[in-house]
């Protein structure tokens, strides 16, 4: 069978809320009235740190589909002024955002435990804090958030082939940066990383059989299995590969911007910007060329995402290993599609009816996990007002 990213259809129910009459959807979800809305139909889980667990409705599996985001909302009225990376959270919120990542992840493995029967991934992303409010696909919350889900690997499989040269699967173009153009210095750059418990892997490796993916992107090969997962060392060592791609995104942008090859102000590597990337002819051509291309192109210069966005995923790969790999997050691209998955929504009440029942009893099967722990409160939604499914 051929490798090659899969188009995977997820049917979702029709939402129930109603958007102001002459407000548009992009502005009504930017609100705290669409969060308010968000907790109180599909919240389930809400920590005294302002972290909310919820169903994704419109999501990507039927299987499996919950994130956590950091719901600042009712504190912080400016969408502006909201988290959108871990580095920007509170000691306390990062804390209990590591644990119940583990506690999550933990659920999907236990729930999940073939990796020839199930893909089980947990994706965090930043929602980029300074997309214009009205550019069509701008993120609906502009919040970090942790997504986890599940697929039944038979569903990828009998999938159609998705268009390998799908927007969403190429970062709007700008992903391709870093794989054709800047994917041997990137690695480079994070050679720096003195990580003891996370191991380089080449994504050729550690790529999916079924879709060939994730290309180009560095990773990294958790040594010792999930029960890392509990180690405080194991989450310094995933926020320093944040941190490293935090640098090489704002030294590349800011010469696209500027001009000027200098190292950030706020760097967290600032002798290896200076011996690797600034010292590269290739880094540098490379950003006088998409210099070019924005001051010439309207179009593609309306895309540029100016300050740091990323995506970091934690997946188990096709021998059952758990593999972290991160990359830039662009426009209107998801978590699945690092892994070759695009996900078509549809419509479809009646499907969507089928499986809501092992659905929500899993989602709510993975919160007693949360309560067990005492991190916060469970939260009633219509669905499963009692702790239990309830037919709407």
């Amino acid at each position: 069978m051929k490798s090659a990213p899969r188009q995977v259809v997820t049917p979702n129910p029709k939402m129930s809320l109603t958007i102001p009459s002459g407000m548009a959807p992009v502005e009504f979800f930017n609100s705290p009235a669409n969060l308010k809305n968000l907790a109180e139909e599909n919240g389930l889980f809400r920590t005294p740190e302002d972290l909310l667990m919820y169903r994704k409705l419109i999501g990507h599996s039927t299987a499996f589909d919950t994130s956590v985001i950091l719901d600042t909302s009712r504190r912080i009225l400016d969408p502006l002024g909201r988290a959108v990376r871990r580095d920007q959270m509170a000691r306390r919120q990062k804390k209990v955002w590591n644990i119940m990542t583990q506690i999550l992840f933990d659920y999907l493995l236990e729930e999940f435990p073939e990796p020839d029967q199930h893909l089980i991934l947990c994706g965090e992303a930043s929602l980029d804090s300074t997309w214009p409010l009205n550019k069509p696909g701008v993120p609906s919350i502009r919040m970090i958030h942790n997504h986890f889900m599940a697929f039944p690997m038979d569903v990828i499989e009998s999938a159609d082939y998705a268009n390998p040269t799908d927007p969403n699967l190429t970062d709007s173009g700008h992903h391709s940066l870093f794989l054709r153009h800047l994917s041997e210095i990137y690695h480079e750059f994070l050679d720096v990383l003195d990580l003891q418990i996370l191991h380089p892997i080449s994504s050729t490796e550690s790529s999916l059989a079924l879709t060939g993916y994730p290309q180009g992107l560095p990773s990294w090969e958790l040594k010792g299995g999930p029960s890392k997962l509990k180690d405080q060392y194991f989450w310094h060592e995933y926020e320093q590969i944040l941190l490293g791609f935090l640098d090489f995104y704002r030294t590349f942008f800011s010469l696209v911007s500027t001009g000027d090859a200098r190292v950030p102000n706020d760097a967290n590597f600032p002798g290896q910007i200076d011996e690797v990337l600034l010292s590269s002819n290739q880094f540098q051509r490379v950003a006088r060329d998409l210099r070019e291309r924005v001051i010439q192109d309207p179009q593609f210069a309306n895309e540029i995402r100016w300050r740091p966005a990323y995506k970091q995923l934690i997946y188990r790969d096709d021998a059952g290993r758990l593999i972290v790999t991160i990359s830039q997050n662009s426009v209107g691209n998801a978590i699945t599609e690092l892994l070759g998955i695009v996900v078509k929504r549809r419509e479809d009440e009646e499907a969507y009816a089928a499986v809501e029942p092992e659905l929500v009893g899993r989602l709510l099967a993975a919160r007693e996990k949360l309560m067990a722990a005492n991190l916060g409160e469970p939260i009633a939604a219509p669905s499963w007002p009692n702790g239990e499914f309830v037919r709407r």
